[in-house]
């Protein structure tokens, strides 16, 4: 089969095909031969005719049935992958097909599965439901914090920042992406530490609070550290999803810790940020919950990080639309928030979304405790939908923040 034999128009999926939509610039060749060139090299096909394929095997081809200027879509049959193996899936249509020559650019934009596929895959154990449930919150969206500075903190000064955080409003607390296990902040110090004062924090505060431990590290030592987790009574564990490994995250759903898994993002943006080559964040959300993540960083729309308002919704649809039985995942948004963009965030996300900020909370003129309360408070605001200024008159936590960093629009 040459290039242009996978390329067919008449084509209509059927439920058990899965399909890909690329973004695509040819090199020199025509769209048509480019998008055939992806089809064939991400299923059955190679640069030239074969003497060892047989007749069989054709049906196994993929297809491009539809182009729409430099957009592609592909169907895949489901038999082409392996059950419950996204490694697979990946290597197959996210492998060699980027450093083809014949292709200056392609961007995987979406990746729908079949029911049967997805079926496959564990999923969050917990979800959304489940987060509520053990925060015993309802309905309003949670509020959340990174211990800063991100690294250097002794395991003693990284629970005291905790503890201030909870009580100044903070339903959780975690970690931040390359906080691991080092000399100056050992894992189980701090482990032991935090999750000692976050019980002083719930019975201070009468609230149920979190800690999110970052257990990231080589497979077995992560499981190892998930298991301390729950003996120590733990109900998080956070994991660098992309760092760690797409075999690394199903190993540690599949395991069936009783903890609730905060997927963080980091180093994605080498792998997203451009809007012509690489893999959505969509596409890696939407992975991320078939591993078993139960709430993930999707960017904030506003803030310091790149993703516009369309990005981010795309992100969030892939961790709560149906999907095959699977549980909805929690989005998380973060980077560079403060209280003044809280009834923002609240715009774009609704009400099921971890509010999370870092140097918003930390870098508060009056403290740690003090920037938590501003944010809470920015909350119990916009879902009151009272003004900030107005509601920072009975609160000189607020009042502070929004002469300190100011407002959304």
């Amino acid at each position: 089969m040459k290039y242009s034999d996978y390329v067919n128009p008449k084509y209509r999926p059927n439920s058990g095909d899965l399909i890909c939509t690329f973004y695509i610039e040819p090199n020199g060749v025509p769209v048509k031969d480019a998008a055939g060139g992806v089809a064939a090299e991400s299923s059955i096909g190679t640069w030239t005719d074969i003497s060892t394929s047989k007749k069989y095997v054709e049906r196994l081809a993929a297809k491009v049935f539809s182009i729409k200027g430099n957009v592609i879509k592909i169907s895949y049959p489901q038999e082409l992958f392996e059950a419950g193996n996204i490694p697979n899936i990946l290597s197959s249509v996210a492998g060699n097909v980027f450093g083809m020559k014949n292709v200056k650019n392609l961007k995987l934009l979406d990746m729908e599965l079949p029911d049967e596929l997805i079926s496959s895959f564990r999923g969050p154990a917990y979800g959304i439901e489940g987060v509520r449930r053990m925060l015993a919150i309802r309905r309003r969206p949670l509020v959340g914090t990174i211990i800063k500075p991100k690294i250097g903190l002794s395991s003693e000064d990284h629970a005291k920042v905790a503890y201030d955080a909870w009580i100044g409003g903070c339903d959780i607390v975690k970690d931040d992406e390359n906080l691991s296990s080092q000399k100056f902040n050992d894992f189980q110090t701090r482990l032991s530490k935090t999750l000692e004062l976050r019980d002083k924090a719930q019975t201070e505060s009468n609230e149920r609070k979190a800690y999110l431990v970052n257990v990231t590290a080589e497979t077995k030592e992560m499981l190892r550290r998930a298991q301390l987790v729950q003996d120590a009574g733990g109900e998080y564990a956070m994991v660098d999803v992309l760092t760690v490994g797409w075999s690394g995250l199903e190993t540690l759903r599949n395991e069936n810790f009783k903890l609730i898994l905060h997927g963080h993002r980091a180093g994605h943006a080498a792998i997203t940020k451009s809007p012509k080559h690489g893999i959505s964040m969509k596409v890696l959300a939407r992975l991320s919950r078939l591993a078993g993540i139960d709430q993930l960083h999707v960017g904030a729309a506003i803030g310091k990080m790149f993703e516009e308002k369309e990005e981010v919704l795309s992100n969030c649809d892939a961790l709560t639309s149906k999907m095959a039985g699977l549980k909805k995942a929690l989005p998380v948004a973060s980077g560079g928030l403060y209280p003044g963009l809280v009834p923002g965030i609240l715009r774009i996300f609704g009400n099921n979304v971890v509010i999370q900020a870092g140097g918003g909370i930390h870098a508060h003129k009056l403290g740690t405790r003090a920037g938590a309360k501003a944010m809470r408070d920015a909350l119990y605001a916009a879902m009151k939908e009272i003004p900030l200024e107005e509601y920072a008159k009975q609160s000189k936590e607020l009042k502070i923040a929004l002469m300190q960093w100011g407002k959304s629009k």
